[in-house]
């Protein structure tokens, strides 16, 4: 059986060895984030905090680090979970493997949220000012919610059955909020809440939302996961924790969890807005401030004994990172049901997620044709970008699995060499302009606002890919430390991107035909190529969280013809850093001397990172 409480959860962490407590002081700003990034990237246990600076509740990060932890955490379930989505997929295992499924009717009642008339949630209140003011970043806008769980009902048909349970940025304090009376509520396009809230504008009325932080660890994997329409996170999170999410309804209030440790229940008005962030955020840059809804605080709920969940954000890997493997986990096989012809599809980490997805499709259109190129893949390439979240993605990279039927989506370098090898870029290329982005990417030309391309590739090796600089390799003025980053693409620092020096006219048009730059099918513009040649997440991150396609991508022997753009030469993407971009994130050096001492010898992080 799950855990029925995040107490329970912690106390079974720290009992199993996973989870170490930490009785010195912590500063939450600045220094529990911090150190919380130092132990995930040390792939280290869950940290209890139990002496907070400013608050009398004991926080806990780094829950979700590892992915053995997190499978660990829904032990129970997982595999009860893992039968409901093969059924998903065929409906007629059960009659072939009764056996197999002889627990689905546990499980199905489990999907069914229970209203409670008490709960320990409501044992106590308090105020904002007296929750922990975790702040992760230097130049964030004041203290975030980093796990919050934030509960709406539709306002035209409300009730559990079609709830919305999703986890949006909350700021609790800072800019122009009025202190314990409002609270910052972020959320971006192609969010559940979205439809609640403009549902609730069209009637004239406020909305009520209830930020729910702490509760049961299934809570928190149900409202990142990517659910059917009709399924509400509270029904997955019954599946998920192992028994029926109890929620209870004070007088006048929304229902909500009765194990939650901590609930911010209020309204939010159709009209108001005020300026949230900048946020230190998962592109690995601030997302700056902008005018968003205004949560007016009624009551702030808390549980006897209390504990604040935490994580941070940031240049990915991160803890978050997690969510996406158990995500993959557990719906993958769904993905063909829902699009016939995908075979498999990976929002890549290392990349920020939205910039960039990878794909694999089938490619059978005219499978008599002497050259075989993308048709299928292309259709499918379309309804990628219909789906939900993953219309946000920039670059969506599909290639076709009957070249290579051993092809793994999740083997970024594998993939990239495969695609590489065949892709024309004459052809292959397909632009949308002037359309929707992340809303957290200020690669485009406006919030909300920039370009896509699909690289589509099928057929037989076209080319074989270089591993090594060529000799008599040269640039033109102000392009300088060419460096292979991968076989077939070659990283090259240009000048400081300015209005002189945005166009690669200059670069494109440089090189003669026999020039053995040629040789490169992909070259990348950089600020600095070392940096970006590192290693393969370093280029991932560079190249597509800054760059926009239509804007930045070019081509050596370009062309446009009846509107379709190609190039006959190396394709080239500008990935310097633009005077509109979003500042990167840099960590505090005061900050990081001080956690470095906690992990010298006698330090109580000594050994963890």
């Amino acid at each position: 059986m799950g855990y029925r409480s995040l107490a329970q959860c912690v106390r079974d962490l720290e009992q199993t060895g996973r989870l170490i407590a930490i009785d010195d002081e912590i500063d939450p700003y600045l220094e529990a984030g911090a150190i919380q990034r130092r132990v995930y990237q040390a792939r280290g246990p869950a940290i209890l905090f139990r002496n907070v600076k400013g608050t009398a509740f004991p926080m806990v990060g780094n829950l979700f680090g590892t992915i053995e932890r997190a499978r660990y955490l829904f032990r129970d379930a997982l595999d009860d979970v893992r039968r409901l989505v093969d059924l998903k997929v065929d409906p007629s295992a059960a009659a072939r493997r009764p056996w197999r499924y002889r627990g689905l009717p546990r499980t199905l009642w489990r999907l069914r949220p229970k209203m409670v008339r008490g709960g320990p949630i409501l044992d106590h209140q308090t105020t904002i000012d007296k929750l922990p003011a975790l702040q992760s970043w230097p130049l964030d806008g004041g203290p975030f919610v980093t796990l919050p769980l934030v509960y709406s009902e539709d306002p035209d048909r409300p009730g559990l059955s079609r709830s919305n349970l999703g986890m949006y940025r909350v700021q609790l304090s800072g800019n122009d909020y009025e202190t314990n009376r409002e609270v910052g509520l972020h959320y971006q396009i192609h969010r559940g809440i979205g439809v609640h809230h403009a549902s609730a504008i069209r009637r004239g009325e406020s909305l009520r939302v209830n930020v729910i932080v702490g509760g049961p660890p299934a809570l928190t994997l149900a409202a990142v996961m990517p659910l059917p329409e009709g399924l509400p996170e509270l029904a997955f999170a019954g599946a998920l924790g192992g028994r029926r999410v109890a929620m209870v309804a004070p007088e006048g209030a929304l229902p909500m969890p009765a194990e939650a440790d901590f609930v911010i229940a209020g309204t939010i008005d159709p009209e108001a807005r005020k300026p949230e962030g900048p946020f230190g955020d998962h592109l690995g840059y601030y997302s700056l401030s902008h005018d968003y809804p205004v949560l007016r605080v009624d009551r702030v709920y808390h549980r006897a004994g209390a504990i604040w969940p935490f994580t941070t954000v940031g240049r990915p890997p991160q803890e978050d990172t997690t969510f996406g493997e158990l995500i993959h986990d557990l719906t993958g096989p769904i993905i063909p049901t829902v699009l016939p012809g995908l075979h498999a599809i990976h929002a890549v980490d290392a990349a920020g997620v939205h910039p960039l997805l990878l794909a694999i499709a089938s490619e059978r259109y005219v499978p008599y044709a002497a050259v075989r190129r993308p048709q299928e893949i292309l259709t499918i390439a379309n309804a990628i970008l219909g789906q939900g979240q993953l219309s946000l993605a920039k670059y969506l990279l599909i290639v076709a699995g009957e070249d290579d039927p051993s092809l793994d989506v999740h083997d970024v370098a594998g993939f990239l060499r495969h695609l590489l090898e065949r892709i024309d870029w004459s052809a292959d290329l397909h632009f949308q302009t002037r359309t929707t982005i992340d809303t957290l990417d200020y690669s485009g030309h406006g919030l909300n606002q920039g370009s896509k391309v699909v690289m589509a590739a099928a057929g037989p090796r076209r080319r074989e890919l270089p591993r090594e600089l060529p000799s008599g390799l040269r640039l033109p003025d102000g392009f300088r430390d060419p460096k292979l980053v991968i076989p077939g693409v070659l990283a090259i620092t240009g000048s400081k991107y300015d209005d002189r020096s945005r166009r690669l006219d200059g670069f494109t048009r440089y090189f003669g035909p026999d020039d053995p730059i040629r040789e490169f099918p992909l070259i990348v513009i950089v600020d600095d190529a070392a940096f970006t040649a590192r290693g393969l997440n370093n280029f991932l991150w560079v190249v597509f969280t800054r760059s926009n396609p239509a804007a930045d991508v070019d081509g050596i022997d370009a062309f446009t013809h009846d509107k379709h753009w190609g190039c006959l030469g190396p394709l080239v993407i500008d990935a310097r850093i633009k005077p509109h971009h979003a500042p990167p994130l840099v960590d505090d050096p005061e900050i990081e001397s001080r956690v470095d001492r906690l992990a010298a010898p006698g330090g109580p992080l000594h050994g963890i990172y």
